[in-house]
């Protein structure tokens, strides 16, 4: 069964995720990485259905980062999914993805994405993106332990 994971990856590009996963690892990010190839693959992991229906739903992840173009289910659809529902809103979800499209932007930051990072070309610089936002959502930013929860007031706690 798998626990808590520190940051889920949504990607389908197999180039991508062998530099995501190299820049985290080398860094030292992250030793607890879930990959999901698929929008429905991703889904099912935050919300314990199908082949994750025994998880704990309260495991979840640190941090997603997440492409857009993806198979079976696109990253809008992901990150609406994500955002709207009240347990998995409080999760850091970062755009990770080669698209240059304004409206892509807009509708990522509309539906409630905490950052909208277009993936660079050159390792290198693809390597220090990841290290930089990995260090921030992982070390610098602070997430109430209660993220994807309901607030301590909502919850009848004072």
């Amino acid at each position: 069964m798998i626990g808590q994971v520190d940051i889920l990856i949504v990607e389908d590009d197999v180039d991508d995720i062998t530099l995501a996963l190299r820049a985290l690892q080398r860094e030292h990010l992250a030793n607890r990485i879930f990959l999901a190839r698929d929008g429905e693959q991703a889904l099912d992991f935050l919300f314990c259905r199908g082949d994750y229906a025994g998880r704990s739903a309260d495991a979840l992840p640190k941090l997603v980062l997440l492409d857009l173009k993806l198979p079976r289910l696109s990253g809008i659809e992901i990150l609406k999914q994500i955002k709207g529902d009240t347990h998995t809103r409080g999760v850091p979800v970062v755009i990770l993805t080669s698209s240059k499209e304004e409206r892509d932007l807009i509708a990522s930051y509309n539906l409630g994405a905490n950052s909208y990072i277009q993936k660079p070309v050159n390792f290198e610089q693809f390597r220090q993106t990841i290290k930089t936002l990995g260090m921030y959502w992982l070390v610098v930013n602070q997430v109430p332990a209660f993220a994807g929860e309901k607030h301590p007031k909502e919850a009848g706690h004072v």
